[in-house]
């Protein structure tokens, strides 16, 4: 009779050992196997998925990552066009410094336009201003970085939301290092979503959620008896924001506080209902050149 092996003996380790190896081997050949379909074919397959599980895909193995590097601009594209063409509206990305024509520039960080930016980059407790030798400081792209800002951090909290638990208060002229991480953490992640559209999908992706979940919260409550959008289980599982283009209650309030997380249902800035069109309209995207020029005019007569 064969005498069974010791559970932490060599030899069942060495066995282990071969057994994880093979099975990684089989996963990577697995993974790299997706890259013998047609090139067109496995981008139609990728513009499927959500931007997380795209970010997960480009971990599983480095012919995959480079791949998906190489093709983020094209993929995240389509998902955007097709998962959250709304969103991306109401959430355009600040402009990087770099793309600002070099002769505006000076205006820009002109020091005689810091009392005009306080006026829009006020101490917020939940938002880290932008640094101002990296972004464009445009009013523009000051309330787009904010907005962004804003999306991450209204996600953060969505657990304490759903839970009925409050969110911690921050008493004034305080810092705590637990809020200044987490807004350091996602003032990163914003800045990284200007070079990298994939970062910048994944906000989108987290911001649907958190409508999602929000109106859902509010529907529940029968003593809420404002105005809501209309959202289906279908809509839901559609994954999209398509149900946000119908007609709904004013969603361009900013939450300039936690507080007014408690009473957010949808907050979708850049919008405007024109009931006599029955449609959204939003911000133009060209609102950030009009806002350089005004720069660079109030600079020259300063």
């Amino acid at each position: 009779m064969t005498q069974a092996l010791a559970v932490d003996s060599k030899r069942t380790k060495r066995l282990r050992k071969r057994q994880e190896k093979k099975a990684s081997k089989s996963s990577l050949a697995y993974a790299s196997g997706f890259l013998d379909l047609p090139h067109e074919i496995f981008l139609e397959i990728l513009a499927i998925l959500r931007p997380r599980d795209l970010l997960a895909l480009s971990w599983v193995s480095q012919p995959l990552r480079q791949f998906i590097l190489a093709e983020e601009d094209h993929i995240t594209k389509t998902v955007i066009a097709t998962r959250y063409a709304a969103l991306a509206k109401c959430f355009p990305r600040p402009v990087l410094l770099e793309h600002v024509d070099p002769a505006s520039r000076p205006a820009l960080q002109s020091p005689l336009r810091s009392k005009v930016q306080a006026l829009h980059q006020r101490p917020f407790q939940h938002i880290q201003p932008p640094d101002p030798s990296v972004v464009c400081t445009c009013l523009t792209c000051i309330l787009r970085w904010n907005s962004l800002c804003l999306a991450l951090d209204f996600a953060h909290w969505q657990d304490n939301l759903d839970k009925g638990e409050p969110i911690p208060m921050i008493p004034r002229g305080t810092s705590p290092q637990w809020n200044q991480q987490l807004i350091a953490r996602h003032a990163d992640h914003v800045a990284w979503s200007l070079m990298r559209p994939l970062w910048y999908a994944m906000i989108l992706e987290a911001h649907l959620d958190s409508t999602i979940r929000s109106i859902r919260r509010h529907g529940l409550n029968k003593g809420n008896r404002r105005r809501r959008f209309r959202m289906t289980e279908e809509d839901v599982r559609a994954g999209t924001d398509a149900f946000l283009e119908r007609s709904g209650p004013p969603t361009v309030d900013t939450p300039y506080h936690r507080d007014n997380y408690y009473m957010l249902e949808a907050y979708l800035p850049n919008r405007s209902w024109i009931a006599d069109r029955g449609r959204w309209v939003y911000v133009q995207a060209d609102q950030h050149d009009r806002d350089v020029q005004i720069a660079v005019l109030w600079s020259s007569s300063s």
